[in-house]
């Protein structure tokens, strides 16, 4: 009677133990980055985006889209409707040593995932490759594309039914990395040196985020320039943007500096451009010119705030949801 007491005791234990170490691998999960970003190789940022969450609040997948004849013949072929079946996309951002190169000043590393038809993929990237490889069991086909007069390769190989990893860059080493990420991709812990020290600063529950020298795609001449603005920041900033569903589309920008001083003058700095858009926008809105999109750009001047967090700039707004409408309608979308 005393040796199965013993035994209950032990086989509960043991139970325990179990459900212990399911809840600690389950928390570490969820503490995790995304599996498509832990694939990506070394990088100067990172972008990902869950586009579930946004495709649920905003139906973007029902808007009408203006296609190129190129971009059609690839849905035709594949069956593979992006703003239908994809699901989340990560992007590693590599700066090139020769901004005057093919792949300009960045060079992009992708992972895709959603659904996917494996076999009629496969068949129209084998119509297409110039070239094809086998890696870690996986074939690794290399397209080209360009405009006719400048050309670059692009590696394209599929890792699973769900997820399909692609790069622009010269050789195939970032290719090569992220199959080889893909083998480890079980542990939570796994990922690019920059994704370890800088997704802990992600808030939770983000549906997209970017972190690293954001300022990559938008460089010009050494400094960061959107819609044509230049902003009095560094190309080279240390960024981490986030976007967050909390019933409006909360973004939030950490500018990250050295020092205490440094992020002091970048909230003064930052703050005056602030005052000055919506001085402009004020004036946009006395002329009544484009009435409608101008209240949601309104709206999300007048939620946009900066403050500083120690050694941070913090930029946080609400982005409305008809701002995002508007700018995936078919008269804001760019074509393929």
């Amino acid at each position: 009677m005393l040796l199965m007491r013993k035994r209950t005791r032990y086989s509960l234990l043991l139970m325990l133990a179990l459900m212990a170490a399911l809840v600690v691998a389950l928390v570490l999960r969820k503490a995790a980055p995304p599996e498509a970003a832990r694939l990506l190789p070394e990088s100067d940022a990172i972008v990902y985006a869950n586009l579930k969450p946004l495709r649920a609040a905003t139906h973007f997948d029902r808007s009408p889209v203006v296609r190129s004849p190129e971009y059609q013949q690839f849905i035709d072929a594949t069956g593979i409707v992006p703003e239908r079946d994809l699901d989340a996309a990560a992007f590693a951002l590599h700066r090139m040593d020769d901004p005057n190169g093919p792949n300009g000043p960045v060079g992009y590393s992708e992972v895709f995932e959603g659904r996917f038809d494996g076999e009629r993929l496969t068949r129209y990237l084998t119509s297409i490759a110039t070239a094809k490889e086998t890696y870690a069991g996986h074939e690794i086909f290399t397209v080209p594309v360009g405009d006719g007069h400048i050309t670059r390769p692009l590696r394209i190989a599929q890792l699973g039914y769900d997820t399909i990893a692609a790069s622009n860059m010269p050789t195939v080493e970032q290719i090569h990395s992220i199959l080889d990420r893909n083998r480890a991709a079980a542990s939570p812990f796994s990922g690019s040196s920059l994704l370890s020290a800088r997704y802990r600063d992600v808030p939770a529950f983000s549906s997209a985020w970017a972190i690293g020298h954001i300022g990559l795609p938008f460089s010009d001449r050494g400094y960061i320039s959107v819609f044509g603005l230049q902003l009095p920041l560094p190309e080279d900033t240390t960024f981490v943007a986030s976007l967050r569903y909390l019933g409006t589309l909360h973004m939030r920008i950490e500018q990250i500096t050295p020092t205490e001083a440094e992020a002091a003058h970048a909230t003064e700095t930052l703050t005056t451009l602030l005052t000055l858009l919506k001085t402009v926008q004020q004036a946009q809105a006395q002329l009544q010119q484009n009435a409608a999109s101008n209240a949601s750009f309104r709206d999300l001047i007048d939620s946009s705030k900066i403050e500083q967090h120690k050694d941070r700039a913090v930029l946080t707004a609400n982005i409305p949801l008809e701002l995002i409408k508007q700018l995936g309608s078919p008269a804001s979308a760019p074509q393929q």
